[in-house]
């Protein structure tokens, strides 16, 4: 019943107010502050709280609250670990907003009640509720006597908790319901009548039974309201009685729910039912109970001239299974333990305690009084009935389904139980992360992979806590993977270079490498490693990653080698006989990254020709001839190309300079056939004798007048090239230049007759062309 309701019926507020108790940021408000309640019935006191959210510079949170009656020793006790509450209160907070409910009222639960806040920084305990338990009472106010020994008188039924409306009212005249229903009527009344009221709606509480007209009169007065009894037990059903008249005829009890006859003489109770009647009194005893002697029972009894009537309620008996019950509570001081039974005891029970099976001896109360230790288990017994045993959760059974392996995207459920009574509460954690998951099942509906990890099943009751871990082991197939150089910075030729590839993948991933499609590396480590990188070794590179459950690729990763320049090669362009004043291009190349910077020279000149890869002579002329080299260089080194030599002649062909032309080419022709002559002796005699081929062109070795600072020593000789220049008959006539290599190692007859020869061809000056063509004219180039 709702306070509300009880307030409406006959629940009484004196004062009807808003009060907060506070204390800087702490308060609790109440509806009231003094409520009165009628015995029997059913009272709530409400409030709402606050506290501050830090106190003391500290996270200030609540641990726990309650309510309390203020005892003598001082130390404030939980209404529901009192056992003179025991079964009857109920402490209900939701939100900061708390209510004690206490049902079937007795007159000693008058007291003050207070509210209090346990935080983990501090308490606050509220101003006290002053609730007043009463019953019913019939005032009579005799005001004239009438003819023979009737009065003349007021009834007014009365409560010392003045009703805020006003409810309606039930009288009882000899335990016969009237139709009166004010709280108060005037009559005339005979000293036989009784009179007793209740409230409407609350018929169970009505007030004693009054004498209006002298001392003697008929009642009936019931020692319970209310009684509740185990099933198979036995119950005892008390009243007394008075009549007006000595002689009894006779007294039975019955039920209304029944019949109205007696019960002794009901098949349904037969050999169960004893009615003991002491002096002005009568007790009905029924045993071996049943459920179906939940019922109202009521006393009735006759006189020659007078009979109870039945309508005034008896007593109310609840027969339930046996059941007991340990209730746990959580306080500051740690768990109380509170014996309760599915009936509500009345007077003093004594009960009996039990540890690991063990009597405890000299605990007979409801509540349980000694230290509470989570290793144990306890329960009650009253009666020759005993609770089950409460205890701390043991540790939890984790199950997994479906089991076997856990695949991505699959629906996975974790099953967590454990034995505890009271019932365990159960909280997930992810390694130390509190899950949103507050219950004894953990569901993943399609798992991924960061779902696997280690989780804790925590199973949890007011007595202790234990856990169990797990593992979640998904598996999956490589993800893409990312691959890297190091070092990140520019690789240099001949630096130590790895190329790492990494897939997140379970069961873990072989990797392999490739370069252009071919595999270059295979393995579990995924690590590529250049121990001295080289030019060769750059390109495109990607890695795979697989496992048992499938494979992917990297994107491309390009791998720059920068080296300094190689040797660089020359070439002369037109390749094709050259002649004066015609142009020529000398080319530079060299394999370098980054690419190179060319620059030219010619020997025994200290500026640079010109710069760039090519070298163009626009208009060729005499002082052209000579030596010529090209370098090229980038940030990481310089390298030169062999030497390049040209020679280069001009000829007048009229008048003075046609007769300088001659003799000098007369002088060049007789140097040439003395060299020709004498190479020819010395190869006869190294061939023992042997003629020579005479479409062959003559071997013959450098010549002399090459100037001495181009020879290079044996062991760092480079290439040499040959170039052969023609002197034209006339300035239309055009030279010409071929270019060959020339191994550096001392020729042998077999090099002699790889070499390439450039010959002089001078068809104006001479008319005998045989002769012509076994002189030659030799250019070398000396690297």
């Amino acid at each position: 019943m709702s306070l509300t309701a009880a307030v409406r019926g006959f629940i009484l507020l004196l004062i009807s107010l808003q009060v907060v108790q506070s204390q800087n940021v702490w308060g609790v408000t109440f509806t009231s502050r003094e409520i009165c309640a009628v015995k029997g019935s059913t009272v709530e006191i409400s409030c709402s709280y606050r506290y501050p959210s830090r106190w003391k510079n500290k996270e200030n949170r609540v641990e726990k609250t309650f309510w309390f009656v203020e005892k003598k020793d001082g130390e404030p006790v939980d209404l529901t670990t009192d056992s003179e509450y025991a079964g009857r209160v109920e402490d209900l907070c939701e939100n900061n907003i708390c209510t004690l409910r206490i049902r079937n009222l007795r007159e000693r639960d008058s007291a003050e009640y207070k509210f209090r806040i346990e935080t983990n920084q501090d308490v606050y305990a509220s101003e006290p509720v002053t609730l007043s338990v009463t019953g019913l009472q019939v005032k009579v106010t005799k005001t004239s006597s009438c003819s023979g020994s009737c009065i003349w008188a007021d009834l007014e039924c009365l409560s010392s908790c003045p009703p805020t409306s006003r409810p309606s009212y039930i009288w009882y005249k000899n335990g016969l319901k009237s139709t009166e229903t004010r709280e108060s009527f005037n009559y005339y009344f005979y000293p036989k009548e009784s009179f007793a009221c209740a409230v409407k709606g609350y018929e169970n509480s009505p007030s004693p039974s009054v004498c209006v007209n002298g001392q003697a009169c008929n009642t009936v007065a019931y020692s319970e309201r209310s009684i509740c009894a185990f099933k198979g037990s036995s119950v005892d059903i008390s009243c007394t009685y008075s009549s007006f008249e000595d002689n009894v005829k006779s007294k039975f009890w019955f039920s209304p729910e029944r019949s109205y006859q007696d019960l002794s003489t009901d098949y349904q109770y037969s050999g169960r039912v004893v009615v003991l009647s002491p002096r002005r009194g009568s007790t009905l005893r029924i045993s071996d109970l049943r459920d179906s002697d939940s019922a109202q029972y009521r006393f009735k009894f006759k006189t020659p001239s007078f009979e109870w009537w039945s309508d005034l309620p008896g007593t109310n008996l609840t027969v339930t299974d046996r059941e007991l019950e340990v209730q746990v509570i959580g306080s500051s001081s740690g768990p109380k333990l509170v014996c309760l039974s599915s009936c509500l005891l009345t007077g003093h029970p004594t009960f009996v305690w039990y540890k690991n099976e063990t009597e405890i001896r000299g605990e007979t109360s409801a509540s349980y009084g000694k230290y509470v230790d989570s290793a144990n288990n306890y329960s009650c017994a009253y009666d020759g009935h005993r609770s089950r045993s409460v205890y701390a959760p043991k540790l939890p059974l984790v199950l997994m389904s479906p089991s076997g392996d856990i695949m991505e995207g699959s629906s996975v459920t974790l099953n967590c139980s454990s034995d505890a009574n009271p019932a365990a509460n159960y909280t997930w954690y992810k390694r130390n992360q509190k899950l949103l998951i507050e219950t004894s099942q953990l569901v993943f509906s399609s798992i991924n992979s960061t779902g696997s990890g280690q989780y804790f099943c925590t199973a949890e009751n007011k007595l202790g806590r234990t856990s169990k871990s797990f593992f979640i082991d998904v598996k999956y197939a490589p993800k893409l993977p990312s691959v890297s150089v190091s070092p990140s910075a520019e690789i240099e030729e001949g630096s130590s270079v790895t190329l790492t590839c990494s897939s997140d993948a379970n069961p873990a991933a072989t990797y392999t490498w490739y370069k252009a499609n071919q595999t270059v590396f295979q393995g579990p480590e995924g690590r590529y490693n250049f121990t001295s990188i080289s030019s060769e070794d750059r390109g495109i590179y990607y890695c795979k990653s697989e496992n048992q459950y499938g494979e992917n690729k990297s994107s491309p990763l390009s791998v720059d080698v920068q080296y300094a320049p190689k040797l660089p090669s020359v070439s002369v362009s037109p390749s094709a006989e050259i002649e004066e004043g015609s142009s020529v291009t000398l080319t530079c190349s060299s394999d370098a990254n980054p690419a190179a910077n060319y620059t030219w020279y010619k020997e025994d000149e200290d500026s640079p020709k010109a710069s760039g890869q090519i070298y163009n002579i626009t208009v060729v002329r005499a002082e052209h001839s000579g030596s010529y080299y090209c370098g090229a260089q980038n940030k990481l080194g310089r390298q030169n190309s062999s030497l390049l030599i040209l020679f280069w002649k001009e000829f007048e062909y009229s008048g003075a300079w046609k007769s300088a032309a001659t003799g000098t080419i007369t002088i060049v022709l007789l140097a040439i056939i003395l060299i020709a002559v004498f190479l020819w002796f010395k190869r006869n005699k190294s061939n023992g004798g042997e003629k020579p081929d005479n479409n062959a062109q003559l071997n013959m070795g450098p010549v002399h007048g090459v100037p001495s600072d181009t020879a290079q020593p044996a062991e760092e000789q480079h290439d040499l090239h040959y170039s052969s220049i023609r002197f034209p008959q006339n300035q239309e006539e055009a030279l010409y230049s071929n270019i060959g290599r020339v191994q550096p190692h001392r020729q042998t007859e077999e090099d002699e007759d790889m070499n390439e020869y450039t010959v002089v061809k001078t068809p104006g000056l001479r008319r005998q062309e045989d002769a012509e063509d076994l002189f030659a004219l030799y250019s070398t180039v000396n690297k």
